[in-house]
Protein backbone atom coordinates (compact mmCIF):
# COMPACT_ATOMS: atom_id res chain seq x y z
CA UNK A 1 0.00 0.00 0.00
CA UNK A 2 1.37 3.23 -0.94
CA UNK A 3 1.13 6.09 1.73
CA UNK A 4 2.27 9.07 -1.21
CA UNK A 5 -0.17 11.89 -1.08
CA UNK A 6 -0.63 11.41 2.75
CA UNK A 7 3.03 11.59 2.91
CA UNK A 8 2.68 15.23 1.21
CA UNK A 9 -0.05 16.07 2.93
CA UNK A 10 1.60 15.91 6.02
CA UNK A 11 4.34 17.71 4.67
CA UNK A 12 1.96 20.46 3.99
CA UNK A 13 0.61 20.60 7.25
CA UNK A 14 3.87 20.94 9.55
CA UNK A 15 5.13 23.61 7.28
CA UNK A 16 1.69 25.24 8.21
CA UNK A 17 1.96 24.35 11.40
CA UNK A 18 5.00 25.96 11.67
CA UNK A 19 4.65 28.84 9.71
CA UNK A 20 1.80 29.60 12.47
CA UNK A 21 3.89 28.39 15.69
CA UNK A 22 6.33 31.36 14.13
CA UNK A 23 3.48 33.62 14.02
CA UNK A 24 2.40 32.85 17.50
CA UNK A 25 5.60 32.92 19.26
CA UNK A 26 5.67 36.96 17.80
CA UNK A 27 2.91 37.22 19.48
CA UNK A 28 0.51 37.83 16.67
CA UNK A 29 -3.19 36.15 16.17
CA UNK A 30 -3.72 33.24 15.01
CA UNK A 31 -6.88 32.84 11.96
CA UNK A 32 -8.60 29.89 12.76
CA UNK A 33 -7.00 28.00 9.82
CA UNK A 34 -3.57 28.61 11.36
CA UNK A 35 -4.74 27.24 14.88
CA UNK A 36 -6.55 24.15 13.27
CA UNK A 37 -3.12 23.26 11.88
CA UNK A 38 -1.22 23.64 14.78
CA UNK A 39 -3.66 21.42 16.33
CA UNK A 40 -3.63 18.62 13.38
CA UNK A 41 -0.10 18.72 13.77
CA UNK A 42 0.03 17.96 17.33
CA UNK A 43 -2.26 15.13 16.80
CA UNK A 44 -0.16 13.44 13.97
CA UNK A 45 1.84 10.70 15.58
CA UNK A 46 5.56 10.35 15.80
CA UNK A 47 6.30 8.58 13.32
CA UNK A 48 4.19 10.07 10.27
CA UNK A 49 5.65 13.37 11.52
CA UNK A 50 9.51 12.37 11.68
CA UNK A 51 8.60 10.86 7.66
CA UNK A 52 7.05 14.27 6.74
CA UNK A 53 10.27 16.18 8.62
CA UNK A 54 12.41 13.31 6.70
CA UNK A 55 11.12 14.06 3.32
CA UNK A 56 11.55 17.63 3.79
CA UNK A 57 14.80 17.19 4.69
CA UNK A 58 15.84 15.07 1.64
CA UNK A 59 14.01 16.92 -0.52
CA UNK A 60 15.92 19.92 0.39
CA UNK A 61 18.81 18.29 0.74
CA UNK A 62 18.47 17.07 -2.81
CA UNK A 63 17.63 19.92 -4.10
CA UNK A 64 20.52 21.83 -2.77
CA UNK A 65 22.99 19.12 -4.17
CA UNK A 66 21.38 19.08 -7.04
CA UNK A 67 21.64 23.13 -7.62
CA UNK A 68 25.25 23.48 -6.43
CA UNK A 69 26.49 20.41 -8.61
CA UNK A 70 24.71 22.59 -11.58
CA UNK A 71 26.47 26.31 -10.71
CA UNK A 72 30.04 24.91 -9.73
CA UNK A 73 30.13 22.67 -12.34
CA UNK A 74 29.79 25.24 -14.10
CA UNK A 75 32.38 27.02 -12.58
CA UNK A 76 34.82 24.51 -12.35
CA UNK A 77 35.02 24.39 -16.17
CA UNK A 78 35.64 27.53 -17.15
Amino acid sequence: MSDGPEIFDDLYLGLQAGGAIRKQRRGEELTEEEAAAISRWQRLSVWRKAIAIGAFAVGTFGLGFTLGGLVFGRWRRA
